[in-house]
């Protein structure tokens, strides 16, 4: 099932992060069908193979979203004494959506781990090697989390990466059958730089 990435944009001791590519479909979908009970009601990634396929060709075509998987290292890589995992296990996804250059420079988050990478710090890991992607690379100056106030681990995820509380938006996005509240997290190149 895992694709075994040849180069990751960015790596740790952990993960690697790379762009999504249409051969990834069927590990993605499988992964997120056993997923669900951790997804919902916050999260819906494509569970079928045309729903990824649509997904995938908006992460991969369009100039103003950006997609990332974060893959798992093998054993050896790791060091962590771990066992058992494959090299270039998609351990979660984050994508950068509505991507603005010129003066603002800024991108909207969104991520979601995989139940069988959930609570081992991988997705800490992923989140701050896209981070580093996005300033450096990507040039972009701010990057902006919108969290559902009962999503504790988005949000712990959120303020574990050094993002920090900007407000509250209510009725903002709309998600599964209704709009939803959400707390407005932000993280700027001078920021990282000072933390």
């Amino acid at each position: 099932m895992p694709h075994t990435a040849s180069r990751y944009l960015a790596e740790g001791p952990r993960v690697g992060i790379r762009h999504f590519a249409y051969e990834d479909g069927a590990e993605f979908t499988a992964r997120a069908r056993e997923s669900k009970g951790l997804h919902q009601p916050w999260l819906f990634p494509p569970d079928s193979s045309d729903g990824y396929l649509a997904y995938a060709n908006r992460l991969i075509k369009d100039p103003t979203k950006a997609g990332f998987l974060v893959c798992e290292k093998s054993d050896e890589a790791a060091g962590d004494g771990e066992t058992g995992r494959a090299d270039g296990a998609i351990a979660g996804f984050i994508n950068i959506n509505n991507i603005v250059e010129g003066g603002f420079q800024c991108g909207a988050l969104g991520y979601g781990a995989f139940a069988h990478a959930a609570g081992r710090g991988l997705m800490r890991a992923g989140l701050e090697l896209v981070v580093a992607y996005a300033f450096g690379p990507m040039r972009l100056h701010r990057l902006e989390i919108n969290a559902q106030p009962g999503n504790a681990a988005s949000i712990a995820l959120a303020r574990s990466c050094g993002f920090r509380l900007e407000g509250f938006s209510p009725n903002m996005i709309y998600i599964d059958g209704a709009w939803r509240d959400h707390e407005r997290w932000a993280l700027t190149a001078e920021m990282r730089a000072s933390g």
